[in-house]
């Protein structure tokens, strides 16, 4: 026969001992639906930071940084989008290095990244000129 007992301070804990019998009858718990999980981008537009498909980037050392540089991105209205963002960008980079084992730890020699980022810079600049 199955029974109960109130362990702990405060008799805060239950530990429940069960027969074999109780364990062979099927449960007839039923749990909650697991509510709903947002995406990168909430319904009224704003960024989900707690996002598992950030992998962590929003609160790791350089978390300010990258929340910084996606929000800006985020809400860029340049065309291209985020070419008022490269400050933003570099800043996120410069703070990656200098964590190489929690970041990508050949981003200070990611050519594909510092030549996306000097594009960036030279349609920044010339974006300025025009609107001078």
């Amino acid at each position: 026969m199955s029974h109960c007992r109130k362990l702990g301070p405060n008799n805060k804990d239950i530990v429940i001992f069960a027969t074999k019998e109780d364990h062979a009858v099927p449960s007839t718990v039923s749990l909650p639906e697991p509510d709903p999980q947002p995406g990168l981008i909430l319904p009224n537009g704003d960024i989900n930071w707690n996002c598992p498909c950030l992998g962590g980037m929003a609160t790791g050392p350089c978390g300010i940084e990258f929340r910084n540089a996606f929000s800006c991105f985020h809400y860029s209205k340049e065309e291209p989008k985020g070419t008022d963002c490269f400050e933003l960008f570099k800043t996120m980079q410069n703070c990656m290095q200098d964590y190489p084992t929690l970041y990508n730890k050949d981003l200070a020699d990611d050519d594909e990244l510092n030549e996306a980022l000097d594009e960036s810079k030279n349609v920044t600049e010339d974006n300025k000129e025009k609107k001078t």
